[in-house]
C-alpha cells in the first residue's frame, strides 16, 4: 500500500477482511496504511433487498483490515441503481 498518494481526495472502494465493502473519499493515511474516509458509507449487499448503504461518515480503518483499495468512477457510481442490484454478502477473508 506505498502508492496510496494517488488516490487522496479521490472516491475510493475498500474491501475489508470481515467482509464489509466501505466507500469513501481518502482523506490519509500513513506508514502502517492506516486509512481516514471522510464522507463514507457502508454498502451492504443483499439478494433480498438491494444494496443498502450506511452513512458512516468520518471513518479510520486499520491497515491490516484492508483487503482491497480501488479508484471509483464516480460518474459510473452515481448512474447505477443500488435498490436494483442483487448479491450475496462478501464472506469473511480467512487465511
Amino acid at each position: 500500500m506505498s502508492s496510496l498518494q494517488g488516490y487522496v481526495d479521490r472516491r475510493v472502494l475498500l474491501v475489508l477482511q470481515d467482509g464489509r465493502a466501505i466507500v469513501g473519499v481518502l482523506a490519509g493515511y500513513d506508514q502502517k496504511s492506516n486509512v481516514v474516509l471522510s464522507d463514507s458509507k457502508e454498502r451492504i449487499y443483499s439478494m433480498d433487498e438491494g444494496v443498502e448503504e450506511v452513512e458512516l461518515g468520518l471513518y479510520l480503518v486499520k491497515g491490516d483490515m484492508i483487503v482491497l483499495i480501488g479508484e471509483i468512477d464516480e460518474a459510473i457510481d452515481q448512474a447505477v441503481d443500488l435498490g436494483s442490484i442483487r448479491a450475496e454478502p462478501i464472506p469473511p477473508i480467512r487465511y
